[in-house]
């Protein structure tokens, strides 16, 4: 039996690149005609997606799936972690819920599940060429390197070499790639072949001699400078820059920064339409008048909603609805806008709450997740959404709640709601999906 060829790329810090690279590597391997796969052996991130067997993964990978071709399967990322508080998060393995965890507890934990994610990577490396290793946050967080199982320490199990990543655009790019290599014991340097400077503007001469001075400090060459770019793929998490105020536009969009925001890329299709402004609001000062508002999803809707209280921003979007400003809610966005949020079995904690009563429908969180794919047609859409009607939507659900109403949107006025997330995605053949955008 063949075994696949390893590569695996680690960052000096999050939001260094790792996820693009991967997904670029993905793509090359397979446009050499390779068969490549990717792999996270654990990924945190309130963006998920859910496969065709219902099962749970990160986003990160579904796309670097994609660049390699092939279907998107939770082998390919067997631990995800959904933070639900600043100290704990939902641990799902291979897809489906194990437990809640606190941070404490999780990290006495997690070398229980080495077995689950080496056959999970073993089953990958036989049926395919390569396998692209993406790595979390940077091998150099020495207080987090006993039994680590998604830097070094993965490294070292399946016997990869290292691209180590540094984002230039930050500052301080050398300084982050010698730290990151100095931390790191012996054994460890020696899986790094290659380091790489992501993120780079200007003339890349001007680079040449800090170049030469890196290579004498770790004695690995550089293997590339890659560009600044912008480009238009999923985010994995909530570091991403698309979450800033921005500035205004022909139609304006604001979505509500809830703190447990999830699947916000939601909502990416808006960015495409030149005219349109999307703006991420985290109080009632920055909202404004905005054309229409979006309440996304959120890993604790009770929580959520008590923050939306508590700062004002229930009251600004109750105000703005009765003006007849358009309100949609998506999954826990859903959960809010109705009459009441109950979580009898301590889902998120226990208790309920009053909804903001602008949705005719109840909410009861159970004990089971829902993770499904769904498709179908839009119907019965009316207001400035009914330019959807009848066109065809594809996504994928996941929530604890239950809900009282019927359809793929909820509509009430000028407020809609919907459990889909990926809802904005899908394109028919004669008209585009978002042809319900106010002119």
């Amino acid at each position: 039996m063949t075994r696949a060829k390893p590569i695996m790329i680690q960052g000096t810090m999050s939001n260094a690149g790792k996820s693009l690279l991967c997904a670029a590597l993905c793509r090359i391997f397979r446009q050499d005609g390779y068969s490549v796969a990717p792999f996270k052996s654990q990924n945190m991130a309130l963006n998920s997606f859910i496969t065709d067997e219902g099962l749970e993964m990160g986003r990160a990978q579904v796309v670097q799936a994609e660049a390699a071709g092939i279907k998107p399967s939770v082998l390919m990322n067997p631990v995800l972690l959904k933070p639900t508080t600043d100290v704990g998060s939902q641990v799902i393995v291979k897809g489906e819920v194990r437990s809640n965890m606190s941070a404490t507890e999780y990290f006495k934990y997690k070398k229980q599940l080495i077995p689950e994610i080496m056959s999970a990577y073993d089953k990958l490396a036989s049926e395919n060429d390569i396998i692209v290793i993406e790595g979390a946050g940077s091998p150099a967080e020495i207080n987090l390197k006993d039994d680590d199982i998604v830097n070094m320490g993965l490294a070292k199990m399946v016997d990869a070499p290292v691209l180590l990543v540094g984002d230039i655009d930050r500052g301080g790019v050398f300084a982050q790639l010698y730290g990151t290599v100095a931390l790191l014991e012996p054994e460890e340097r020696a899986l790094i072949k290659a380091t790489v400077i992501n993120k780079f503007r200007g003339d890349v001469s001007i680079l040449a001699p800090g170049l030469d001075m890196l290579y004498k400090l770790v004695k690995v060459p550089c293997a590339g400078v890659i560009p600044y770019m912008n480009v238009d793929i999923d985010d994995e998490d909530s570091l991403s820059r698309r979450l800033s105020s921005g500035q205004r536009k022909e139609v304006d969009i604001a979505v509500i920064y809830l703190p447990r925001i999830s699947n916000f890329t939601d909502f990416s299709p808006f960015e495409r339409f030149s005219g349109v402004s999307l703006r991420y609001i985290k109080n009632a000062a920055e909202l404004g008048n905005p054309d229409m508002i979006i309440i996304p999803g959120t890993k604790s809707t009770i929580a959520d909603l008590k923050w939306m209280r508590q700062n004002g921003l229930e009251a600004e979007i109750l105000k703005a609805s009765s003006r007849g400003t358009p309100v949609f809610g998506v999954c826990g966005g859903l959960q809010m806008l109705g009459k009441s949020i109950s979580d009898p079995f301590g889902s998120e904690g226990g208790g309920s709450i009053a909804g903001m009563g602008l949705l005719d429908i109840d909410t009861v969180f159970g004990k089971e997740k829902t993770r499904t794919q769904v498709a179908g047609n839009f119907s019965g859409i009316k207001g400035i959404f009914a330019g959807l009607d009848g066109l065809k939507y594809r996504g994928y659900e996941i929530h604890m709640g239950q809900s009282n109403g019927q359809g793929a949107v909820l509509q009430n006025g000028n407020i809609y709601g919907s459990y889909i997330h990926g809802l904005f995605d899908e394109a028919d053949t004669e008209k585009n999906s978002m042809t319900g955008l106010p002119a």
